[in-house]
């Protein structure tokens, strides 16, 4: 099949697949602080790491122009950015591997992996982020694969967009100057790259200095104080820390962790450079996402499961067996190996009490499912005045002020418990 072809084929694909279990009513964790100040139609002044600058106006700038509410807004940039991710994945892949098989594979693992698919159905940033990770990746592999200078600096453009999305992406600089490291002989390509780059990300600090803020706002948060927390556990929860991050990996990538772990060995022999940049990229954000001291940290393993999902798929292309190739299509039975994991999961008495400690925003489903169609809402929640064992203070007011904003609007508390 055309290249361009199965790239369209896995976009409207997975089109289909996120739309079909996205959130039917605003779910908890961080949705209610999207959907707020998009409703409102204020544009974000500020980039630090909490307002998600592009993200936030992104949205807002498709509810002006379509003349929908902040809610389809949002639906709309969260899943077509992550149809289009697996499209960059799979043409990642193809770029690698040459192999149509391996590829189409490598964008089903991706896209079925629990942590993405669970943020394309919830009101989250992290699709959009991936959509210029993947991009940045992409270039990369291109200006490695096909000796393509002006992936070079397109390396720099996608990445420098990227900290105006989520400033985690900071991570990946180690990787990106050993990157322009290995092209320092394309003097004119590198040093385009480190100065488009430098404007973008200089260009945070300067737009947030403009409006008052101080020098490291880019970088801090009013919420809480989760990054020096990370600094605080003891061995026991550093060990934790660590087996729990294991566990996150096999559920995302089930049997095609092997895949992924021979794909990391393949590319040490074949391309050192290649492989050097991409595990520098992976051991910080991975590191990162492990001990971050954050109740939610599964979400930022995500950058790095786009590596693993590379990984994957070029694993799968290397392996010297027949049967390889008919087994990588196991990869359309991912969905099943969430059901079937629930199922065992809700039989054991600890999962049970899981169950019934969580059931307030859904229970075991809402941890181990990724999709959320007629999921229980934060609205309906808070206009019940229902309590959780969890704290939900910062939630619950950002809902009451949604709410109060409605009702201005003239709904009324029934439609509102719908939304």
């Amino acid at each position: 099949m055309n290249k361009y072809l199965s790239a369209g084929f896995l976009f409207f694909i997975f089109l289909a697949v996120y739309y079909a279990g996205s959130f039917t009513r605003i779910p908890f964790a961080d949705a209610i602080g999207f959907i707020l100040p998009a409703e409102k139609g204020k544009f974000v002044t500020t980039a630090t790491a909490t307002s998600h600058f592009l993200y936030t106006n992104t949205v807002i700038f498709v509810k002006n122009l379509a003349g929908i509410n902040a809610i389809e807004a949002s639906r709309f940039v969260i899943i077509t950015s992550a149809a289009l991710t697996v499209s960059v994945i799979y043409a990642t892949v193809r770029v690698i591997t040459k192999l149509e098989w391996a590829s189409l594979a490598a964008a089903f693992i991706f896209g079925f992996s629990f942590s993405f698919w669970k943020n394309a159905e919830i009101v989250e940033v992290y699709t959009y982020n991936s959509l210029w990770l993947s991009l940045f990746f992409f270039s990369m592999v291109k200006s490695f694969k096909e000796k393509n200078k002006v992936y070079i600096p397109l390396s720099a453009l996608f990445l420098g967009v990227s900290l105006w999305v989520h400033i985690q992406n900071i991570l990946l600089l180690p990787a990106f100057f050993l990157f322009l490291y290995y092209f320092r002989q394309e003097k004119k390509y590198a040093y385009l790259s480190f100065i488009i780059f430098a404007l973008i990300f200089s260009a945070i600090t300067i737009l947030n200095i403009s409006q008052g803020l101080s020098l490291g706002s880019p970088y801090t948060s009013e919420r809480g104080e989760w990054l020096s927390n990370s600094f605080k556990k003891t061995w026991l929860q550093y060990l934790q820390d660590v087996v729990k991050s294991v566990v996150y990996v096999i559920y995302n990538f089930n049997v095609f962790f092997i895949a992924g772990i021979a794909g990391i060995f393949y590319l040490y022999t074949s391309d050192r450079k290649m492989f050097f940049v991409f595990f520098t990229a992976s051991l910080f954000v991975y590191g990162f996402a492990t001990f971050y001291a954050v109740t939610d940290n599964y979400v930022f393993f995500i950058p790095f499961n786009i590596i693993f999902a590379l990984s994957a798929g070029y694993g799968l292309s290397q392996l010297k067996y027949p049967w390889i190739k008919k087994f990588s299509w196991l990869c359309l039975g991912i969905p099943l190996f969430y059901l079937l994991s629930l199922k065992l999961v809700s039989v054991t008495r600890q999962g049970q009490n899981f169950d019934q400690h969580k059931k307030y925003k859904g229970g075991l489903e809402y941890y181990m499912y990724p999709w959320m169609n007629n999921n229980i809402g934060i609205l309906e929640f808070t206009i019940d005045g229902k309590t959780a064992p969890d704290p939900m203070i910062w939630m619950t007011v950002e809902a009451e002020k949604y709410i109060e904003f409605l009702k201005s609007k003239g709904f009324t508390e029934e439609q509102i418990r719908k939304l």
